[in-house]
């Protein structure tokens, strides 16, 4: 590895508060397999997906139902928060297949009347 490089990454690592440069490797490893693994539609994930939408749409609430319900297996759990008279924000907590969870998202994102989705998913690596 090039000096200039380290001395990069040991710049990051005193800022990041981390102990030791073999646990950065680790965090720095494991981001990279959860990234691999979404993209390519492999393996097992688990994670949040995050919607802002306006509950006024007509129609919404029911379309966003009936999803969680036909998507049953990969969902935990969700939390809805009203943001503000119009706006709601919904995070789906979420745990399956990551070729599944990526249907998931995309139904979500063709779904009519949300504003925003958001997935922060990780992989599960041993």
């Amino acid at each position: 590895m090039p000096s200039s490089l380290l001395e990069e990454f040991d710049s990051w690592l005193s800022k990041a508060e981390l102990p030791n440069r073999s646990l950065a490797i680790r965090h720095l490893v494991q981001d990279y397999i959860s990234s691999n693994q979404w993209h390519y539609g492999k393996g097992q994930a688990c994670g949040s997906i995050t919607l802002l939408y306006d509950h006024h749409r007509n129609d919404l609430s029911a379309a966003l139902t009936t999803l969680q319900h036909d998507f049953g297996d990969l969902i935990l759990c969700t939390t809805h928060v009203h943001m503000s008279h119009e706006i709601c924000l919904e995070c789906i907590i979420v745990k399956g297949d990551v070729d599944k969870l990526k249907e998931l998202e995309e139904a979500l994102r063709r779904t009519k009347g949300i504003v925003s989705v958001n997935a922060g998913i990780t992989a599960l690596v041993n």
